[in-house]
């Protein structure tokens, strides 16, 4: 039985992961993927404070080097589901079955997709969500980047390095970026942004070659070998589908201490709704919890 089981090993869940341990908590965390989660697959993070300039891979290694100095357990399991028997959970993977006195998630989001027909057939074939991943694959090609956010913004500049042409799709007349960053799009010769545009269709054999787009009610088509899709997130949770937890957008609800309807479930990170969604407010979010449920099992920090 462990004091806290962690799910997700992002910002949010090793800065939950070392509170807790510093609280002498028996603690074990899981994680799908990578420690660091998404962090991983940026290219470059220039407002986490103390580091002006790093790449999303070293701060997630500088994370996890923290999390073993402190010989925190953590497995590499994907988990199925979340349940509660009394006061006791039960957190299943797809290799065991653990159980923990509290819970918190901070298993971050996932990208969100167009919904077209072809989209998943072409996903690794011309169709990608991580410039970081599959950027250098398209050198000296043409390639489409959809999204008006800051995301998207920093992906196209990343792609810039690779790629001969990039198209901008933007749905609506501007870019939801702060005015440095659209100047940098701007001053880039091989970016060319396009408002007001939807991708309409996905078109290709084995392989994307083109798109279908609408402009001012009129389809043309545009030739490019790739697309990179950053249309927003939607929370990683399908485990926890037997709780009423969430909002009317698939978000967590929690109240001041980051505790949801459910006693000693807690939710942090990207997994709730909030203003910012930030690495350091990640990490605040993800510290506070453990706090709180420390204070909730031994009654102090």
């Amino acid at each position: 039985m462990y004091d806290l089981i962690i799910v997700g090993l992002g910002a949010a869940g090793i800065s939950a992961a070392i509170y807790a341990k510093r609280s002498n908590l028996k603690v074990l965390c899981l994680e799908k993927g990578m420690p660091g989660g998404i962090i991983n697959y940026i290219d470059k993070i220039d407002n986490y404070p103390g580091f002006p300039n790093i790449s999303g891979a070293d701060l997630s290694y500088k994370l996890y080097e923290h999390l073993m100095s402190l010989n925190i357990e953590y497995k590499l399991e994907s988990v199925i589901k979340v349940s509660k028997d009394q006061a006791v959970f039960k957190v299943e993977t797809k290799e065991a079955t653990y159980e923990a006195k509290k819970v918190i998630i901070a298993s971050g989001r996932r990208a969100r997709k167009l919904g077209l027909p072809n989209e998943e057939k072409f996903l690794g074939r011309g169709v990608s969500y991580c410039a970081v991943c599959d950027g250098a694959f398209f050198k000296n090609q043409t390639i489409a980047v959809v999204g008006s956010g800051r995301s998207a913004a920093q992906e196209t500049l990343y792609l810039s390095n690779f790629a001969y042409k990039i198209y901008m799709l933007i749905r609506k007349d501007k870019l939801k970026v702060e005015q440095p960053l659209l100047e940098k799009l701007q001053t880039k010769k091989n970016i060319e942004i396009i408002y007001n545009t939807t991708v309409t269709s996905l078109n290709g054999k084995e392989k994307l070659s083109n798109l279908t787009i609408k402009k001012e009610n009129k389809e043309e088509i545009l030739e490019v070998s790739g697309l990179f899709i950053y249309i927003g997130y939607e929370p990683n949770i399908a485990y926890l589908k037997d709780f009423a937890i969430f909002d009317n957008e698939g978000y967590i609800k929690v109240n001041e201490k980051y505790e949801t309807e459910i006693p000693g479930l807690y939710a942090v990170g990207d997994n709730i709704k909030k203003d910012y969604y930030q690495i350091i407010t990640a990490m605040s979010e993800g510290t506070l919890a453990a706090l709180n449920v420390a204070i909730s099992l031994n009654g102090t920090n």
